[in-house]
């Protein structure tokens, strides 16, 4: 199954029981930037009771692992870095569903989502300047170069779309200067 139909395997539900979500992660990245292979689907979601209920609904039990609800609620009532993840049976491809908790970067986020056509279906996706900086965070945590990577083609493709105050504003707020700077290092990236 191609990569975008792989995708749509998670936000057409969500699109259908009208969840709140934008699309991070390398999914994003790529979106922004230059494609590469990824195994999921990063989503930063608003739960609330209903569309907790409606994720079973949506994504059906003989082809989907969606975890109990009472899993999912307690993840979402979790003031930060709640997550839960939903697999396709059939491709072993996941989303990792991050609830939005009371994280104010999420929330700047979802105000300054954008709206994309992909293969018809709108994908609503995070800002880059957000996936920059959760980049730099993943990196900053575990030292893996795909994220730098996946910086600099955002930057190298839709920098000119990127708001440099808000970025700077989220790299010190994020506290991830000294990794953008390694960023910055490359020849790419500078302000």
């Amino acid at each position: 199954m191609p990569e975008h139909e792989l995708i749509l395997l998670f936000a057409r539900p969500l699109n259908r029981i009208r969840a709140r979500y934008i699309i991070s992660g390398s999914v994003a990245a790529t979106l922004y930037g230059e494609p590469r292979v990824t195994h999921d689907v990063d989503f930063v979601i608003f739960l609330n009771d209903a569309t907790i209920e409606a994720l079973s609904q949506a994504f059906p039990a003989a082809d989907f692992h969606v975890p109990p609800i009472d899993q999912i609620t307690r993840e979402v009532a979790r003031e930060r870095r709640g997550h839960f993840n939903i697999v396709h049976y059939p491709t072993g491809f996941k989303a990792d569903l991050y609830a939005t908790g009371r994280d104010e970067f999420h929330a700047w986020a979802f105000r300054h989502s954008r709206t994309l056509d992909f293969c018809g279906e709108p994908l609503v996706v995070a800002p880059p300047e957000y996936v920059i900086v959760r980049k730099l965070e993943y990196f900053k945590e575990g030292g893996s170069q795909k994220h730098l990577r996946d910086i600099r083609s955002v930057l190298a493709i839709s920098g000119e779309h990127i708001d440099r105050v808000a970025l700077k504003y989220w790299l010190k707020e994020q506290a991830v200067e000294t990794e953008w700077e390694r960023v910055q290092g490359s020849g790419q990236g500078g302000q």
